[in-house]
């Protein structure tokens, strides 16, 4: 027995050092940690500046009040709040002595200088996957293109123990691909460059692909249906990206997906929750090449006919106001979104065939019938047309009974809402802003 815990006790020994070791390590870069700060050209902070709107740093870096980049914005996790950092390039609350080196490991590898390891809400898993040379363009643009702020970090929600950072190096072991995104073998220019873009700096999975119980999303490319197949985030519902018929684009043609991208809107929807800010300060800004070969690789993503559903198709139907919600919806929705369910053109989205009213997921339109849609913001000027909040004129009871309408009207069959669905998202959510958010990055 003494001989057993002589050799226990050494292998724990090792296995307690390896284990600091792994998770205290500094992850490997491309970059010369001690090579002094390329200089930067006007082209390559363009294209720094474009990387950043590809990947919205912005939005999440920022405040509607703030100044950009300064962090502070509030995002609710499970264990408590987190904020988002200063990453303006002044040396004393931002990342102004950041090497490039020290970028990199932050940016792809959600690794500080000092060691401390990033949250995912980074989402890191994503832009590990930028290459080498979008790396260093977007370095440029923060250290030369935009503007120091001295503003100190808020401190994060989490109490400890759950607020060590440690154990994420080996989350990022386990669910963190390594290596910059790779060309799929037989796929056209067009098509990869799509891939890349929503892959990598755009992230479109962080919100769009479900999560596992351990918070990792379940899939990050192609290969596995469940990528960008919809989820639930943050009390919206981001729909399926994929070819499904009910839930996700299987309905839109590649134009119609660069014309939502381009606009905000297109025949079959308009912005709004979180995808508001996403447009007005990210998708708008980029390049049409790009849109149309992001339009080309989501137009390629097979849809998943049992978990979709029968296909949706239009049922006429007359408003029956002693229908629990026909009242309701006669007098508060018609006007705009029409007596048959069918909106206004591009202007105003339809509810009949929506990917909301369709999918059981129904947070997406509770949240948009209690608190509002913000302002979308295309060439600096604001939308006329925005759904307000009925927070204050509808009860839990009002709003659950025209939803459960809508969601059941013109061959919908997304199914019923309860007052106690609407109670907690009720509580749990703010209005949205009537203001703007359109961020000005220098």
């Amino acid at each position: 027995m003494k001989r057993f815990l002589t050799v226990f006790l050494v292998i724990a020994v090792f296995v307690a050092a390896g284990v600091a070791w792994f998770v205290n390590r500094t992850p490997s870069s491309p970059f010369d940690n001690a090579a002094a700060r390329p200089a930067s050209t006007p082209k390559l902070l363009a294209r720094g500046e474009m990387v950043a709107r590809q990947a919205d740093c912005v939005a999440c870096h920022s405040t509607p009040e703030s100044k950009p980049f300064v962090g502070g914005l509030e995002m609710g996790t499970p264990l408590g709040s987190i904020f988002a950092t200063n990453i303006t390039p002044d040396k004393e609350t931002g990342i102004g002595n950041y090497s490039l080196a020290d970028f990199d490991r932050a940016v792809r590898h959600g690794v500080t200088p000092d060691g401390r390891r990033l949250y995912p809400a980074m989402p890191y898993p994503s832009y590990v996957k930028i290459t080498d040379e979008d790396i260093s363009a977007l370095y440029a643009f923060f250290m030369d293109g935009v503007q120091p702020a001295n503003q100190p970090n808020k401190q994060t929600g989490i109490e400890w123990p759950l607020n060590m950072r440690w154990p994420l190096a080996i989350w990022n072991a386990v669910f963190v691909d390594a290596g910059v995104y790779a060309e799929k073998p037989g796929q056209d220019p067009q098509w990869s460059r799509g891939a890349y873009l929503v892959q990598a700096a755009g992230h479109c999975g962080a919100c769009h692909t479900p999560r596992s119980v351990t918070m990792n999303e379940k899939a990050m490319d192609e290969t596995s249906p469940a990528f960008l197949s919809g989820a639930l985030l943050d009390g919206w519902y981001a729909p399926s990206l994929r070819q499904d018929h009910n839930t996700g684009l299987g309905r839109w043609s590649e134009d119609d997906i660069f014309q939502f991208l381009k606009n905000g809107r297109n025949q079959h929807a308009v912005v709004f929750g979180s995808m508001t800010e996403a447009y007005n300060n990210s998708l708008q800004f980029m390049t049409d090449d790009d849109l149309r070969a992001i339009g080309r690789y989501l137009k390629s993503l097979p849809g998943e006919p049992s978990r979709d559903g029968q296909p949706w198709q239009y049922v006429q139907t007359q408003i029956d106001r002693n229908r629990p919600g026909a009242q309701t919806f006669a007098a508060k929705c018609s006007f705009c979104h029409g007596p048959d369910g069918r909106g206004q053109n591009e202007w105003i989205p339809p509810l009949a065939g929506a990917a909301s009213s369709l999918t059981f997921e129904n947070a997406s339109q509770i949240n948009v019938t209690l608190n509002g849609s913000g302002r979308v913001v295309a060439n600096g000027i604001p939308d006329a047309y925005r759904m307000p909040p009925y927070r204050a004129q509808l009860s839990d009871k009002e709003i659950a009974d025209v939803l459960s309408y809508v969601r059941s009207a013109w061959g919908n069959h997304g199914g019923a809402v309860t007052s106690e669905e609407v109670k907690a998202l009720r509580e749990h959510t703010d209005p949205a802003s009537s203001n703007p958010i359109v961020l000005q990055m220098r």
